[in-house]
């Protein structure tokens, strides 16, 4: 099964506006994500002690669960656009990134594999999504495979109808511009099925089958 989970603000943006290499999520981002840095769940992956426990604790416990391989973007990876430096930066993830599994990064630039500390591994795929999903699918084993981000790879994959679950995490707050999850997408519809609902604070988690 392919699954992805990513915040939104209350009117569908992934990311607040002007994105930039200080702030890559755009103005005010950062607030999509606040619910979840505080939770024992999130923290202890992140070779963090403490943290609180709460009704987003099995929504992310979830998340981390079942899944062997992981689909991400360039921008989620990190190094800016265009073709790698001769000493590429090794991304936003540091010496042992949260993953501890393979993760499939969409480029258009090859680049040699990155391997970390933990288990995880980087692929740089340059042949396109359904390439990165036929990868990351057996390098899963059985397990499902996870889309990191950002909101541009999730729309790829449900306008080609690989996605079979989708989970939105509504934090309250109003962006007005930015990037949007779901963008004009020129009169074609989406069927998605409900299949669980978590109230918690600082967000609403809502989760679909995608009906392909």
């Amino acid at each position: 099964m392919l699954r992805s989970q990513l915040s939104i603000s209350l009117d569908g943006f992934a990311a607040g506006p002007n994105p930039s290499e200080g702030e890559p999520l755009g103005k005010g981002g950062e607030q999509l994500h606040e619910w979840v840095f505080d939770l024992a769940a999130w923290r202890e992956p992140h070779g963090m002690e403490g943290g609180e426990v709460n009704a987003s604790s099995a929504v992310v416990e979830r998340n981390l669960t079942g899944v062997g391989a992981s689909i991400m973007g360039r921008k989620m990876f990190g190094g800016g656009p265009g073709p790698w430096d001769e000493e590429p930066w090794e991304g936003w993830w540091g010496d042992e990134p949260p993953f501890h599994h393979p993760v499939f990064v969409l480029t258009h630039h090859p680049r040699e594999p990155l391997e970390k500390e933990g288990g995880t591994t980087f692929h740089f795929v340059t042949d396109g999504i359904e390439a990165a999903l036929a990868r990351a699918t057996e390098a899963a084993a059985g397990e499902d495979v996870a889309i990191g981000g950002g909101a541009s790879v999730i729309q790829q994959y449900l306008a080609a109808g690989l996605l079979d679950e989708l989970q939105l995490s509504v934090v309250p707050v109003l962006f007005g511009s930015g990037t949007r999850l779901f963008p004009d997408r020129d009169g074609q519809s989406l069927s998605l099925e409900q299949t669980g609902v978590v109230e918690a604070p600082g967000v609403v988690h809502l989760r679909y089958r995608v009906a392909n």
